[in-house]
């Protein structure tokens, strides 16, 4: 008997990549660096229709380490390097030192030092001027000594975010064994309340961390980093739930991740209380104190109906109240000490993706529940629940929005 073989079918086998096969990947790269040099050195072939040069720099950060000195954080997010030859502050000019120089390379940082008596609770104007005129301002509000780190004002920080963080959650879990009591349906409208806190606290860090991405430089391209690190980090916790497949996630996995979405939030809290007090505006840090305080104890509430019909224990509620409430207070240690709007914009992103997921994840325990009570998903019980849970957060909001 014997075996034909098909001539169309073809055995597929690893292919060995020798070196012309790398040749072949990085000849378009080589010739790609040989156009690119060609368009510096030439401009593009437009030489002749040049204007003068762009000049863009970004004060990231002025602060006041002690009477007479102002420190002014500077990067150069223009096209070309840019050189500082004079400083005014208020108006006049004044003696400065630029650290590591006056002249900054592109996307390259300075810090500028100048000795100025600045007044304290006073407004004052600080003017960069370049060497071709370009001027460059900013403004200290309300003249304070910036803070120094200390083992007392470190311990001050952190009580102000245990009041933000830590202990509203507290107080919001406290209903818990109320919830245990109630209904299946009263549940479902409690379930659907979380949802309505998560969704404006999705939309609340969204806004935040665009806020703070307008402040960045020009190259980070802010908005986009926004949209591409929230899309990541959901992307992210999607495939890692996503590891069991088939199985549905236990409603304690769904607690940790609520309490890590809202942590991310709550760090941005703390960044704008700490940032507000370093800044010399302790009229706002205390509004917005009182105001996060009264904000943040729905939070409880969310982290803990998911288990509701499980109590999970005192050691992970513990923990979730830590993981929920202690970002706060490192939030405030950043602000008040070292802020640094980079780090607020990619945590804030982050909590945008992981909020969505965990939106997604309570809305299908909701609608498991609402499938075994016969009822259709939307009716008035859940949209109820999804419409209170958006409006205390909404309302609770007053104090923290100026």
């Amino acid at each position: 008997m014997t075996t034909q073989t098909n001539p169309n079918t073809t055995t597929s086998q690893p292919k060995n990549y020798g070196g012309a096969v790398w040749l072949l990947a990085i000849v378009p790269l080589i010739l790609l660096g040989i156009v690119l040099a060609y368009i510096v050195a030439t401009g593009g072939g437009l030489t002749e229709l040049a204007g003068p040069p762009v000049e863009r720099v970004s004060i990231e950060r002025i602060t006041l380490p002690e009477p007479g000195i102002i420190r002014v954080q500077v990067v150069n997010d223009g096209p070309q390097a840019v050189t500082i030859p004079q400083v005014l502050v208020d108006d006049a000019y004044f003696y400065f030192e630029a650290e590591p120089s006056t002249t900054i390379p592109r996307l390259g940082q300075a810090t500028f030092t100048i000795y100025y008596p600045w007044v304290e609770e006073e407004t004052h104007a600080v003017v960069l001027i370049t060497s071709l005129g370009m001027t460059f301002a900013g403004e200290i509000p309300a003249a304070v000594q910036t803070p120094q780190p200390s083992a007392a004002l470190f311990a001050q920080f952190g009580l102000v975010g245990l009041y933000v963080g830590i202990v509203p959650v507290f107080l919001g879990v406290l209903w818990y064994p109320l919830m245990r009591r109630l209904s299946k349906q009263a549940m479902n409208f409690i379930l659907s309340l979380t949802v309505g806190l998560l969704v404006y606290l999705a939309i609340g860090a969204w806004l935040d961390a665009n806020e703070f991405a307008q402040t960045l430089p020009a190259f980070w391209q802010g908005v986009p980093l926004v949209i591409f690190i929230a899309l990541v980090s959901l992307g992210a916790l999607i495939a890692v739930s996503s590891v069991n497949r088939g199985k549905e996630s236990t409603p304690l996995s769904i607690s940790y991740r609520i309490a890590f979405g809202i942590g991310l939030h709550n760090l941005g809290e703390g960044l704008a209380i700490g940032a507000a007090f370093a800044l010399g505006e302790a009229a706002l840090g205390t509004f917005l104190i009182l105001g996060f305080t009264l904000h943040n104890i729905t939070e409880g509430v969310g982290i803990a109906a998911p288990v509701v019909r499980k109590n999970p224990g005192l050691k992970h509620f513990a923990l979730l109240i830590l993981i929920t409430g202690g970002p706060a207070i490192l939030g405030t240690w950043i602000g008040g000490f070292a802020f640094n709007p980079v780090l607020a914009t990619i945590f804030l992103a982050v909590g945008v993706g992981a909020i969505l997921q965990v939106v997604w994840e309570v809305g299908k325990l909701v609608a498991h529940d609402t499938a075994q009570l016969g009822q259709p998903l939307i009716n008035w019980v859940n949209l109820s629940g999804l419409v209170v849970g958006i409006a205390l957060m909404y309302f609770t909001a007053f104090m923290v929005k100026f």
